[in-house]
């Protein structure tokens, strides 16, 4: 799996976690150096805190687009230390 934004190819891995339609990509799969750390934080109810990023390419930002479960719930925990994304982030098969 690839996740594109504005033509760069943010993260890529064949071991994705897929939970509720989101593909959960391992942080070292995400290329960090386009990451920008958010204030941002939401709450799910079985999956616990989250915890977002914005991302920076070519000069264009998009805000909060990246989320990640840092200490998820025992019923999530599969998605620990993985990234996901949303906000216009294209995910496709490789």
């Amino acid at each position: 799996m690839k996740a594109i934004w504005n033509g760069h190819v943010i993260a890529e891995s064949d071991a994705t976690v897929v939970v509720e339609g989101n593909h959960y990509f391992p942080l070292d799969a995400v290329d960090a150096t386009v990451l920008r750390p958010s204030d941002t934080t939401t709450t799910c109810p079985w999956k616990g805190a989250a915890s977002y990023f914005s991302l920076e390419v070519g000069g264009r930002v998009n805000r909060d687009a990246a989320f990640t479960y840092r200490d998820p719930k025992p019923a999530a925990s599969e998605i620990q230390g993985h990234v996901a994304f949303w906000r216009g982030v294209e995910v496709v098969g490789s």
